[in-house]
């Protein structure tokens, strides 16, 4: 026949001989067609495969379902999926093994929502010959943690797989692992691999990783260690890049190190990822020495080998060298840029993070959900409404409003910009409100002192179902104490624990104590401070300090100041709080020593920055700054409004803080 030639020179004898009985036999021996297609399949011969295909339907047969299993697959692997779906759709009576082909065939390609509704068309049938097997649900349960399903699907997947005996499939076992740690139930996939009477490695794999991308890192360096001891399954190259992974997300440098001696040991060949978490590793934990000999080392490097590089440098305040890995890096993806632009908003370069976003944009790049909520941060440090506007339109327009840290710090910069009310539009038109966008509006209002609000939304938060976090209390009680609401803060503080299961942090502390302080009750303030189960920090008693300089009280500021010059000797607000506690209570003398005391340990107060945005842009300044162009006009208005204050009868004191003027 016409391609019996070419194919003879490039197959085995056995499947020369399908070809034979395919082909010259009385009939059509379908099994030899099902091997032939099979052997097209693995051998990458689509051209051949179709010709066979073509023979059959010459002889105008309708495939079964083994010889259409066979098709579907060759299809599938070659990206024709509506051709296999033909085929498919042209089987008389399918069976479970024909739906488990196309099933197999959209898993493949990840097409995950294809997959789910082929499942329900195939529980929908009520064919006495299709029954779901553990071929089935490992396509399912793939498709179910690509699409991130809830934690309810998951549980009611498992039902379905345990009413049907499928949960003693390694694979479907395996499957459900990994499903339910991408939808941070850790501990039930953890009960499921306890309970596996056999594990292989990519049980071991996905318990690992679950562990670590669930922020359990201690849990996943423990398994890590038994994995070691077991007999029959040993670490690989994916094992490695998890625990690593935990290791830089906990600095724990030691731990990281004894993988990377596993590795070499091991003889386990290193790959770019491999590379990759290693380089992250020694970035992290300051070993630059290490990380860049790794770098330097390797002969092919990505996206990510940069970036881990730059992540290091600007963890620990290497700008500099952040930046000349970043110019080194000749064709810059998108990751890249959002490691630079992140790590100069870090490192307070809000100026130079907004001037990479230009460049950025400029070089061909479009900016993604990472670069927005990592730039907005810079804006809100200049407080530019319009900037942040613009910003928020880009989102809106490139639909990535729906983002929960876009949406987070958009409501963060219009907060610090004065614009309570889009904050407040941005939080009601998002769709999926998380507790990361409730706390982000109650610490909104909390800013502006609007203790009614906040506690009022954070009340709303609960009715709706949920748990508020650390980070949602210190929102509610920084509220509490910008307005005085000492007892809405007593009852939200004494219930953190009773009612929600969560210890006050020193955080906490602090703005309760802050509460009490600016409310003028000193007494119980310090009361707190001493029956505090955990030790006081400098923002413990640095709140106590505000309140005895509001309240004046001379002698606990005295106190207090003693116990922070012994815990942060170098904050310079100190200083200057207790020097003008002395000052206003007419004790020069010991303000004199402050102030001398601050000159001997070497610290000067450094000016506060105030910016102003114009019809000419956004201006900035400080305290007495005498360099803009309109310097003489804006001294002559200031000196109008001293006078006007003096002929109210408001006398101007002499103020030890080089930057302001006090008022009494």
């Amino acid at each position: 026949m016409w391609f019996t030639k070419p194919l003879s020179t490039r197959i085995s004898a056995q499947t020369n001989g399908y070809i034979q009985r395919a082909l010259h036999t009385d009939g059509l021996d379908l099994a030899a067609y099902g091997r032939l297609f099979q052997h097209f399949t693995d051998r990458r011969l689509p051209r051949q495969a179709k010709q066979l295909h073509a023979r059959l339907l010459l002889f105008s047969v309708k495939p079964g379902n083994f010889l259409a299993s066979k098709l579907i697959s060759f299809y599938c692997r070659n990206n024709q999926l509506k051709q296999a779906h033909k085929v498919f759709d042209e089987i008389p009576q399918k069976n479970t093994f024909a739906w488990n082909a196309l099933l197999i065939g959209y898993s493949i390609r990840n097409m995950h929502t294809d997959t789910l509704r082929l499942f329900l068309a195939m529980m929908a049938s009520r064919s006495p010959e299709v029954k779901p097997d553990n071929f089935t649900m490992t396509c399912v349960m793939k498709a179910l943690g690509g699409l991130f399903s809830g934690t309810d699907l998951a549980k009611e997947v498992h039902c379905f797989v345990l009413r049907n005996g499928f949960d003693s499939d390694l694979f479907v076992a395996n499957c459900l692992m990994t499903f339910y740690s991408r939808c941070d139930e850790v501990g039930m996939a953890r009960a499921l691999f306890d309970r596996m009477l056999e594990r292989d490695i990519v049980s071991w794999n996905s318990m690992i990783g679950g562990y670590s991308q669930a922020g359990c890192y201690g849990e996943c360096k423990e398994l890590y260690r038994e994995m070691l001891e077991s007999v029959k399954v040993r670490p690989d190259d994916v094992t490695a890049v998890s625990v690593l992974q935990a290791c830089v997300q906990s600095s724990d440098l030691e731990f990281g190190m004894e993988v990377h001696r596993f590795l070499n040991e091991s003889l386990i060949e290193m790959d770019v990822k491999l590379y990759n978490a290693l380089i992250g590793l020694y970035a992290r934990c300051g070993k630059f020495d290490c990380a860049r000999e790794l770098f330097d080392g390797m002969s092919e490097k990505d996206e990510v080998t940069y970036g881990s590089l730059v992540s290091g440098y600007m963890f620990h305040g290497f700008v500099d060298k952040a930046m000349d890995v970043f110019r080194e890096s000749t064709n810059r993806s998108l990751s890249t840029w959002n490691a630079m632009i992140s790590g100069m908003v870090q490192n307070n370069q809000h100026e130079a993070a907004i001037y990479l976003v230009r460049e950025m944009q400029a070089c061909g790049c479009k900016p993604n959900t990472v670069t927005l909520s990592s730039v907005l941060p810079a804006i809100s440090y200049f407080s530019n409404l319009k900037v942040g506007k613009e910003i928020h339109a880009c989102t809106v327009r490139n639909n990535f409003d729906w983002n929960i840290y876009v949406a987070t710090a958009v409501i963060d910069t219009y907060a610090k910009s004065g614009f309570l009310s889009g904050a407040q539009q941005v939080f009601d038109q998002s769709k999926y409100k998380s507790l990361v966008i409730w706390t982000a509006i109650i610490s909104a209002y909390a800013s502006h002192g609007d203790a009614n609000v906040s506690i009022g939304l954070f009340n709303k938060m609960i009715g709706s179902g949920l748990q508020p976090d650390e980070v949602t209390f210190t929102a509610v009680l920084t509220a509490c104490s910008h307005s005085g609401a000492v007892d809405e803060a007593w009852k939200i503080f004494k219930a953190m624990f009773p009612v929600y299961g969560i210890h006050p942090s020193v955080e906490h502390y602090a703005c309760m104590v802050g509460v009490l302080s600016r409310a003028g009750r000193l007494t119980e303030a310090a009361e707190l401070i001493q029956n505090m189960s955990i030790e006081p920090s400098a923002k413990v008693w640095g709140a106590l300090l505000n309140g005895a300089s509001v309240a004046r009280d001379v002698e606990l500021g005295k106190f207090v100041f003693d116990r922070l010059f012994q815990m942060e000797p170098e904050n310079t607000g100190n200083y200057v709080i207790m020097a003008n506690l002395y000052s206003q209570a007419g004790r020069w003398e010991e303000a004199d020593k402050v102030r001398e005391r601050m000159k001997e340990v070497g610290l000067q107060k450094i000016p506060g920055i105030s910016w102003i945005e114009t019809s000419d842009g956004l201006h900035s300044f400080i305290a007495r700054d005498a360099y803009n162009e309109r310097t003489e006009a804006i001294y002559e208005i200031l000196e109008g409004l001293l006078g006007l204050m003096k002929d109210k009868g408001y006398v101007l004191l002499e103020e030890l803080d080089e930057e302001s003027v006090n008022v009494g």
